[in-house]
């Protein structure tokens, strides 16, 4: 039975730095074991009047609270040239000396509100099939950047978990990935984290490490290691549950949650 680790996403839709500071601060206090935040540009999606980018607060992040690990959930592959990311992902492993789980996901499917803000920034949003090689790419693209002569390796490498709604997508996850993200109430949660293990297996990775996370929002549910709903996330060999919270962020919510994590 793998030592399930729980982790914060702090929802940047809204927010503001300084709150969003105190709460990474609060959450690393109390026990949570990481942060992490949504990667998104354009706060109307949501119905926020902004919204913090992710890049810039996880490397804050990354420094104000130097104990957990940091990620993205999940950056949007769409948006940045897979070179630049490299670059990007290994100047954030430095500074984070380590700590950084590199979440992907393939971005807005059309006819999506989500699809909106990448046309705003002048981003193609194009079908599943090209969404999933495109994610595909820029894993292989990230670690050939990473081993080229002149360009910063990162030490070690961080995981790339890819975030999965569907079969097809835990398949390319298990394949070429280091982990999958998955939502902890998923209906087939089981099939998808069998599929991407499977999948990590064919590709002839059985010694490399598969990392298996899943993303709900805070509620009572999770908060003790004895729930049912922990018990099912134990029996499948979860490794990190991400819990998420929006702003205005309650720090006793977040201090009283913890509180109850492993116990």
């Amino acid at each position: 039975m793998t030592a399930l680790q729980v982790d914060l996403l702090l929802d940047p839709f809204g927010a503001r730095w300084p709150e969003l500071r105190d709460a990474a601060r609060a959450a690393a206090d109390s026990g949570f074991a990481g942060l992490w935040t949504y990667d998104h540009l354009d706060g109307t999606v949501y119905g926020a009047d902004h919204v913090l980018e992710c890049w810039t607060v996880l490397t804050a992040l990354a420094t104000t609270v130097p104990e957990v690990v940091v990620g993205p959930l999940v950056l949007n592959v769409a948006n940045r040239h897979p070179g630049v990311l490299a670059a990007m992902a290994a100047t954030l492993q430095e500074i984070s000396g380590g700590r950084l789980l590199l979440g992907l996901g393939a971005g807005a499917q059309p006819g999506t509100p989500y699809a909106r803000e990448q046309e705003a920034i002048g981003r193609p949003v194009v079908g599943d099939a090209a969404r999933r090689a495109d994610v595909e790419r820029c894993a292989t693209d990230l670690r050939r950047t990473w081993r080229a002569p002149g360009f910063l390796r990162p030490d070690p490498e961080p995981p790339l978990v890819i975030a999965a709604l569907g079969p097809k997508m835990a398949e390319v996850a298990g394949r070429v990935g280091d982990g999958i993200n998955a939502r902890a109430i998923h209906p087939r949660l089981r099939e998808l984290l069998t599929i991407a293990l499977d999948a990590h297996r064919r590709a002839g990775r059985d010694d490399e490490p598969f990392l298996l996370t899943v993303l709900s929002e805070l509620d009572e549910r999770w908060l003790s290691a004895a729930s049912p709903a922990r018990a099912e996330l134990d029996a499948l060999g979860v490794h990190r549950l991400i819990l998420s919270i929006g702003a205005p962020f309650d720090r006793a919510r977040i201090e009283t949650a913890a509180r109850f994590l492993y116990i």
